[in-house]
């Protein structure tokens, strides 16, 4: 295949791209290839045999020459001249002959061809195309004289060679600087006049471009010029108070100051206001009152990180490492966590996600947050607003009154130094308001991803972009935040901690800590799994770990107290030390010593700390059917008690009792822990089951919990924090408990040691319940496991 083919309806040319230039019937183009295009197939033909090539367009950028890819106009091309260059280009001189219509592409031997129509020579003058040409080389001579570069003959150039519109259209476009891509569109355009109507939109646009850089020629030196003016008066002002003996140090200060707007990166309002109040400086005396209010106002606005941030580094590898290095347990908490910062890795201009850890104390919300922040390599700050009551402390104090500073938010942001930092607000729960406003109100505009981005601190009064904060609350309630704030939370719930969990967080991150914190090696004390088991069974109560802190702190201080005193031998710290040290259990396992008795039943209840068992007794005396409830129940517990009464005394002979008896005597439901406040529905089936076992005399097993609110019908309802709930029982060492049957679907959340070690069962009828509880007592026909019927559902370590 080293010469041209002819075919049917047109001949066949080998096919070549040039990727730096375009070449136009009858014009001579000296082409310098580099060493990778010099290689080409085609240019390695044999000139003689084959007098030709086609010069092809690809579209869309593409390299490969095949069927489809191919413009559907070509230009012929003779290769006058072929010489090699230093390094291995190649220097080839082509000579346009003509267009062509490209009618198919082939490959053959790795050479591309192209069968190829020679188009006729261009249709005559008309009075249209020669008009264009006058208008065409009016702009070519405005673009001469306008740009440099070009010769100052070529508008003389091109009316000596000019043969026709067409010839004329493609000679000027070979000489003008224009785009490649606006050159290929004229080569592969047929129509003179369009060619024409082309190269005039392509001159009005060179135009246009001298004049916007005339434009910007202009403005650019006419600042510089009002620059050196100002600089020549600012010395003259220097020189003259020099002759006068005044202080120039204030002046000075105030171009620095001018000098920082740039660097700070201050724009619109805010470099306006700065550069505003930098000019009143001048004209302030620096001995003056003002002159400080105004110095330290612009300090601040200077200090802010306007264009400083940190750049995200969103490896999911490393931040599942930091947050499994840090945190053992919470498998969902971590989770969740990994979504969100899955989620910004894709989206990473996200807005509108603020997450809200709610817990008890103690679970590691806090770290959690430095987790992320590590994760996100992002600076972190924290605030707490726990029982602020001025909404000031937020959005800050106008400057009208004295000592007026901005608010804690704007306060963070300077200290971290960035303008994403991580900015944790703890205790979101505990604010109030008063006569001095609302902080919910303030927090909700600084959370808000509508309106945070023109945030306006009242004591700066400029705009401050907060919508690249990565916002994070942590509270202990979440009823008690207010309702549009909530709304604007994405709630992670954190339960607690099982007991394999705590010891294996005691093992791998407070005792380490406790230990160097006491001035120890870790030879000098090792806990035993024993030791610290009794720990945490004998001297702790809680859903997270500060006590349980507490008291290895307490243990490594004893161990250093002995180590000083001269006894350095290694100390292995078991149960028996761990008694010597902290002295008597302070808490007993809750089934030492219990035993099934009539009238007490345990209950289960949520509580800000977590989970927590609640006893509940009941007794009668000789009376009229009174019922009395202490406590220090609120109200809804009391409905509760009154509603339990109620049930059992109209199922009373379905469980055996003598109706009668209701009438003889008075019943008293003591919940102790009295000075504790006690309220919420969840006890309802609890105390039901305390009712009937005092009223059959049937005592109730003492190692098991309930939990569920009662109808007057007897239906138990779902109720909340079963997790945490269930953490309580296992705590306790309790072996079954009886939950609603609405929520076992909560037990997705229970971790598989606590479901494995316990039995728990979902009941709709408070009957079942107390069937359940009480022993030696008949079950009444219909109320059966969950191998008989549905209405009970036992959970082993898994989800029913």
């Amino acid at each position: 295949m080293s010469r041209a083919r002819t075919g049917s309806e047109g001949q066949g040319y080998p096919a070549l791209q040039l990727l730096s230039t375009v070449v136009f019937p009858e014009d001579v183009v000296s082409v310098q290839l580099p060493e990778e295009e010099a290689g080409n197939a085609v240019l390695l033909l044999d000139a003689d045999r084959v007098p030709e090539v086609a010069l092809v367009f690809v579209r869309d950028g593409g390299r490969r020459i095949r069927e489809g890819s191919v413009e559907p106009v070509c230009v012929l091309a003779r290769v006058v001249q072929r010489m090699q260059l230093p390094g291995g280009g190649l220097q080839v001189v082509f000579q346009g002959t003509a267009r062509a219509r490209v009618i198919s592409v082939v490959e053959e031997g790795g050479i591309p061809f192209v069968t190829a129509e020679p188009l006729p020579r261009d249709e005559p003058d008309t009075p249209q195309t020669n008009e264009l040409v006058l208008e065409v080389l009016d702009l070519v001579s405005d673009v001469v004289h306008r740009d440099g570069t070009y010769p100052d003959d070529l508008e003389g150039i091109l009316r000596m060679n000019v043969r026709g519109p067409g010839r004329f259209a493609d000679l000027l476009a070979a000489y003008l600087h224009l785009p490649l891509p606006a050159k290929r569109e004229v080569a592969l355009t047929l129509g003179v006049r369009d060619r024409l109507q082309l190269m005039r939109r392509a001159l009005q646009a060179e135009i246009e471009r001298f004049s916007v850089e005339a434009q910007v020629h202009t403005r650019v030196r006419k600042q510089v010029e009002e620059r050196q003016r100002e600089q020549y008066l600012r010395q003259q002002m220097r020189a003259i108070r020099s002759e006068l003996g005044e202080d120039a140090s204030s002046e000075e200060e105030t171009e620095e100051l001018l000098a920082q707007i740039e660097e700070a990166g201050l724009k619109g309002e805010a470099k306006e206001t700065a550069e505003r109040e930098i000019r009143r400086l001048r004209s302030v005396p620096p001995s003056s009152a003002e002159y400080q209010v105004i110095r330290t106002y612009v300090g601040w606005l200077l200090d802010l990180p306007w264009k400083k941030r940190t750049r995200d580094r969103l490896d999911m590898k490393r931040a599942r490492g930091i947050l499994e290095k840090d945190h053992s347990g919470l498998d969902q908490v971590k989770e969740r966590i990994l979504e969100h910062l899955a989620v910004r890795k894709l989206k990473p201009d996200q807005k509108g996600t603020i997450l809200c850890l709610v817990g008890p104390p103690g679970v590691g919300k806090t770290s959690l947050g430095k987790a992320i922040a590590e994760s996100l390599g992002r600076k972190f700050v924290r605030m707490s607003v726990g029982g602020l009551r001025d909404e000031a402390e937020i959005k800050g104090h106008r400057r009208t009154y004295v000592g007026a500073m901005p608010g804690k938010l704007i306060q963070l942001i300077r200290r971290a130094g960035t303008r994403n930092p991580v900015l944790q607000i703890d205790e979101i729960d505990k604010m109030g308001s008063d006569h001095r406003g609302d902080p919910a109100a303030a927090v909700l505009e600084v959370l808000d991803p509508e309106c945070n981005d023109t945030f306006r601190d009242h004591y700066l009064d400029v705009p401050f972009d907060l919508s690249e904060v990565f916002f994070l609350a942590t509270a202990n309630l979440l009823e008690t935040i207010p309702n549009a704030l909530r709304d604007r939370l994405e709630v992670i719930r954190i339960g607690g901690y099982t007991r394999g969990e705590k010891l294996e967080i005691a093992k791998k991150h407070l005792v380490p800590r406790a230990v160097n914190e006491a001035g120890l090696r870790p030879e000098h004390a090792r806990f035993t799994n024993s030791g610290l088991l009794q720990v945490i069974d004998g001297y702790t109560r809680e859903a997270g770990l500060r006590e349980l802190e507490r008291n290895v702190r307490a243990v490594c201080r004893k161990v250093a107290t002995r180590h000083v005193e001269g006894d350095k031998s290694p100390v292995r710290i078991g149960k028996q030390l761990v008694r010597s040290f902290l002295g008597p259990e302070r808490y007993r396992g809750e089934l030492a010593g219990r035993r099934p008795e009539v009238g007490v039943v345990t209950g289960l209840a949520w509580t800000a700390y977590g989970g927590a068992l609640l006893a509940i007794e009941a007794t009668r005396v000789p009376g009229r059917g009174n019922i009395m409830v202490t406590g220090l129940l609120g109200e809804v517990m009391r409905e509760s008690a009154q509603a339990a009464l109620s049930y059992i005394r109209t199922n009373a002979e379905e469980f055996g009792i003598d109706p009668a008896l209701f009438r003889k005597c008075d019943v008293h439901i003591h919940l102790p822990e009295g000075a504790t406040p006690k309220d919420g529905p969840s006890a309802g089936v609890a105390i039901a089951t305390c009712l009937a076992s005092l009223f059959t005399g049937r005592p109730v097993r003492h190692d098991l919990a309930m939990t569920g609110e009662i109808t007057l019908k007897g239906r138990v309802l779902e109720v909340g924090g079963i997790k945490e709930k269930l953490l309580a029982a296992h705590r306790a060492g309790l072996r079954t408990v009886l939950i609603p049957k609405e929520n076992l679907k909560d037990l997705e959340e229970v971790p598989a040691v606590v479901r494995r070690d316990l039995e728990v069962i979902g009941t709709e009828e408070a009957e079942l319940n107390i069937c359940e509880a009480l022993l030696s007592i008949v079950m009444p026909e219909g109320a059966l496991r969950s191998s008989e019927a549905p209405a009970v559902h036992v959970a082993r370590g898994r989800n029913p």
